[in-house]
């Protein structure tokens, strides 16, 4: 078995060709896609957070809002630029978000990817340390996040405080318990997937990783979780671990599929997202379901995944992007035992 849910990045732009033209409609329709992916047995809705972009930027009200239509299914990111986060900030609106939702936040946080505006992150008014990177101040911010979702007593109550203060030091408030064990990392190389689990987080995997052997895209994410798991088993963490891969999967059943997605086969490509850092990005998988069950067989890194996560073409309208979600959950995913 596999939990299966849908990962939106929640475009939208002003083009007639575009189903999702403001951000309003990006926010509503995300809302809308969500309560139609439970309904269709789905097991989780995610959103990616990009800042200054067409996109969905701010995820807590978005969450709080599906959280409070549905009943059943995930909600989460993948991922939250940690770059961009006051992390205490961050915690109270987890925490409420999470009590919204009766404690179904899956929250993916990472150092980001480019952006689109240079170090974006100081706009935010955050800059690295003397001697540190970005994505060293994004991992400092996730160690105080998780520290700080723990639920312990840290700040020195008033004297004379406003309102009465319960005995000890003080916590941030709304605390959502057990919503720790559902933070995740989304990891592009094998040290960051290492690094995860000493933590105790939870691990994502997109369909984009730095290229550290030369390796088909699925055989370097495979051995990147199998990395990531054997450093939680030494680790010595009290519960067990979820590991998420994100694809671009359609399943070519009718006239409209084929017409949007049936170009052919995609391969893998190598290329650079980052300056002398060279990244492999995943194929995406378009095809008729008998053929897409074979291909989707031989992925190893879904094989070892628990979760995955389908990206889905927003800007293509609710509608259709159920009709992807439903063909997938109900024409490939029985065939390969994920049902």
């Amino acid at each position: 078995m596999k939990k299966i849910g849908f990962l939106s990045f929640g475009h939208w732009s002003p083009s007639p060709q575009s189903g999702t033209r403001t951000a309003g409609d990006a926010l509503l329709q995300s809302i809308d896609l969500a309560v139609a992916a439970e309904e269709l047995g789905a097991d989780g809705a995610y959103f990616r957070v990009h800042h200054f972009a067409r996109q969905l930027g701010s995820p807590f009200p978005l969450l709080a809002a599906i959280g409070a239509r549905t009943k059943r299914i995930e909600i989460g990111t993948a991922v939250i630029d940690m770059r961009y986060e006051n992390p205490l900030y961050m915690a109270e609106d987890a925490g409420a978000a999470d009590l919204i939702a009766g404690g179904r936040l899956q929250l993916g946080i990472s150092r980001g990817s480019p952006e689109q505006v240079i170090d974006g992150w100081r706009h935010f008014g955050y800059i690295p340390a003397e001697g540190q990177t970005d994505a060293d101040m994004a991992r400092g911010h996730a160690e105080v996040f998780l520290d700080v979702l723990a639920g312990e007593g840290f700040a020195e109550p008033n004297p004379r405080p406003m309102f009465p203060n319960p005995p000890g030091l003080l916590r941030l408030e709304p605390h959502s318990e057990g919503l720790r064990r559902r933070i995740w990392w989304g990891a592009a190389t094998d040290a960051t997937a290492v690094w995860a689990a000493q933590l105790g987080m939870n691990l994502q995997s997109s369909t984009l990783k730095f290229d550290e052997s030369g390796k088909p895209f699925h055989i370097q994410q495979a051995e990147q979780i199998r990395a990531y798991r054997a450093a939680w088993k030494e680790a010595g963490h009290a519960f067990e671990p979820r590991v998420s891969v994100s694809r671009s999967i359609f399943a070519l059943v009718n006239d409209m599929d084929r017409a949007y997605f049936g170009g052919g086969r995609e391969e893998d490509q190598f290329g650079y997202i980052e300056p002398e850092k060279r990244a492999v990005f995943g194929r995406g998988y378009a095809a008729e379901p008998d053929v897409l069950i074979k291909e989707l067989a031989a992925d190893e890194a879904i094989a070892e995944a628990d979760t995955l996560l389908l990206t889905v073409p927003n800007q293509l309208g609710v509608q259709y992007n159920a009709h992807v979600i439903e063909a997938i959950l109900t024409q490939v995913a029985p065939e390969l035992g994920w049902r």
